[in-house]
């Protein structure tokens, strides 16, 4: 009887895209996909359909945001799920400080194992909904997301985390011109002052990775959640 192949077999041998990319740290990328392909599968953190194609449509997928993140600046990853994008960031961009940002004790559990297991001492797990921790985590230049809620709604938990003139990048498929149309009013409130969709990973991914660009000014999150910001802060002081 034949047996059938494991989740870390249908992984796959790497593309030389991938060897290139996370450079000396592509063997903790393999590691990260081989966690992704037996952990992550067995705790339902990904679809067994997507080990095989975890490469491209994943690791290297979120690994070429780094193309657009700036050098040396803080970063929350809002429903870092199984890590995707804020890990592979990690392990090509350790010149950043990550906070994986999760409510689901399962995943958060998950994101520190690997993070223990892939030394990344740059990143840190929180479990808890952005909303929960405004005012207590401090704010951040970049918000990353990829896959977590419509872009209106992605925006209203992610914006008001960051620093004044920070920005939040978003991992969208081919819709997103057409999702970012019809969420400029949300984002406005929100006090996005710039907007746009670059395409990132030439040469790395095919098709490219595409990315929603919004840009806050000096009132992220708008009247609103200063507000809120500042009445967290005040808690804060009091405990």
């Amino acid at each position: 009887m034949n047996e059938q192949p494991s989740e870390t077999e249908e992984l796959g041998e790497a593309p030389e895209a991938a060897r290139k990319y996370f450079g000396d740290r592509f063997g903790d990328a393999v590691r990260y996909g081989e966690l992704l392909a037996d952990v992550g599968v067995r705790r339902g953190l990904i679809g067994p359909r997507e080990v095989p194609r975890l490469w491209e449509r994943h690791l290297l997928n979120c690994a070429v945001l780094s193309e657009v993140v700036p050098g040396g600046v803080t970063v929350c990853d809002v429903g870092s799920g199984a890590g995707l994008p804020g890990i592979p960031l990690a392990l090509v961009r350790p010149d950043l400080r990550i906070t994986l940002l999760e409510p689901l004790l399962r995943r958060t559990t998950f994101l520190q194992e690997a993070v223990e297991l892939l030394g990344l001492d740059h990143v840190t797990v929180v479990r808890g909904r952005a909303e929960e921790v405004l005012g207590t985590l401090k704010p951040v230049h970049v918000v990353t997301a990829r896959a977590v809620a419509p872009l209106d709604r992605l925006a209203g938990w992610g914006v008001p985390l960051l620093r004044p003139y920070g920005e939040m990048l978003a991992l969208k498929g081919d819709t997103a011109a057409e999702e970012l149309k019809g969420a400029r009013a949300a984002l406005q409130k929100l006090g996005v002052v710039e907007t746009s969709v670059v395409q990132v990973g030439e040469g790395v991914v095919d098709p490219l990775s595409t990315v929603v660009r919004a840009e806050v000014g000096e009132s992220p999150g708008g009247i609103r959640f200063a507000a809120k910001r500042a009445k967290a802060a005040r808690g804060k002081r009091r405990r």
